[in-house]
């Protein structure tokens, strides 16, 4: 039987070859998806964590993703936090997301000495703002191709490189707050205050001085820690909504392509399973042969939807050097699952139409 299987398969060729590139694009399509939210959802994770801070105040009805709020926060009441007891330090910042092509990605604006103070930044080259058109870039956006002195456009802006740090500490391109406030037409605002305590301990204490602090009452104030946990796909509007339309369709290419397959091969073989009956091959076994033969086609498909998604990541990070895509051995097995067993279901209409073939009507087909 199982000679029969791979008989069956290399027979028709391109038919089998369009069945394991649909079940391919299905593992695509989902590993694409996960890998490209993930990726940047926890390469945020990581960077927001490396500022250094111990709190950050948002605007009201804020985003808790960086960069999607704007600026409409007073630089101003960086004084009020200040005077504060328990703080040591507040920084102002301005984050401003980017969807061109070219410069996709969140930019900071950042008064340079309260910034560095959460968290001394690591210069790989270079060293802080010189001028109101300089930028410090990490080293993942420098990569090979740019260096201090060199001119990058920012926003549709020319700016100087005057530093490479390591990455790991907020955004990958930090211009002056000044400069990008002047950029988006929010002067003397920020996003965001990042706050660092005097010992962690006194978080709390913080955040029920700045609710007691006149104009300061409405701002939500969160802890790192807190800010993290809520960085999950559970808790993100949309993920899991999007995450479960790609799978659909995905599942629903794979399952018809692999019908349409299979229902093809059973009609083909009708005169091949009326002799398998005649011999007395049982029901059970010729749905078996129509099953082991579907979940050749969908091991193949998986393995190749599986270094295809990983051809896609070396494309993705090619093009887009700063994005993370994240693959998990998690997604790795659910998608293979996911896959199969839409392969196998699409197969079992056709499976249990050839075991009830009348063998008599069957030898005598044309």
């Amino acid at each position: 039987m199982n000679k029969l299987v791979i008989a069956n398969i290399l027979h028709r060729p391109l038919r089998s070859l369009i069945s394991v590139l649909a079940v391919a694009i299905e593992v695509i399509m989902i590993l694409s998806i996960v890998g490209i939210f993930m990726g940047m959802l926890n390469d945020q994770k990581q960077r927001t964590n490396g500022i250094g801070a111990d709190l950050m105040v948002r605007p009201s009805n804020a985003s808790a993703f960086n960069g999607i709020s704007g600026a409409p926060m007073p630089i101003k009441d960086e004084e009020a936090i200040r005077r504060l007891p328990h703080v040591a330090v507040v920084s102002p910042v301005i984050t401003q997301f980017n969807t061109s092509a070219s410069d996709f990605g969140v930019i900071y604006g950042i008064d340079f000495e309260s910034f560095n103070a959460l968290k001394p930044f690591e210069f790989l080259a270079g060293g802080r703002f010189q001028g109101p058109d300089d930028v410090i870039v990490d080293d993942v956006f420098a990569g090979k191709t740019h260096h201090v002195g060199d001119t990058i456009t920012v926003s549709s802006r020319p700016f100087r490189i005057s530093g490479i740090v390591e990455a790991g500490k907020g955004g990958r391109k930090l211009v002056p707050i000044a400069t990008l406030g002047e950029m988006i037409a929010s002067p003397g605002k920020c996003s965001i205050f990042y706050i660092k305590a005097d010992n962690p301990a006194n978080d709390e204490a913080i955040i029920d001085e700045i609710h007691s602090t006149p104009g300061l009452a409405d701002f939500p104030v969160q802890s790192m820690e807190e800010w993290l946990s809520q960085m999950t796909p559970e808790k993100i509007p949309g993920f899991n909504l999007s995450l479960r339309v790609v799978t659909g369709i995905a599942v629903i290419i794979g399952f018809l392509v692999i019908f349409q397959s299979m229902y093809t091969a059973v009609l083909e073989r009708t005169r091949e399973i009326g002799i398998l009956k005649s011999m007395g091959a049982s029901k059970p076994a010729i749905v078996g042969v129509v099953q082991r033969e579907t979940a050749v086609l969908a091991v193949a498909g998986i393995l190749l939807g599986i270094a295809g998604t990983y051809g896609v990541r070396i494309l993705l990070l090619h093009l887009f050097p700063t994005q993370h895509f994240e693959i998990t051995g998690q997604w790795l097995a659910q998608a293979a699952i996911i896959a199969f067993a839409g392969s196998m279901l699409g197969a079992l209409y056709p499976a249990w139409m050839a075991a009830r073939k009348d063998p008599i009507q069957a030898l005598a087909y044309e």
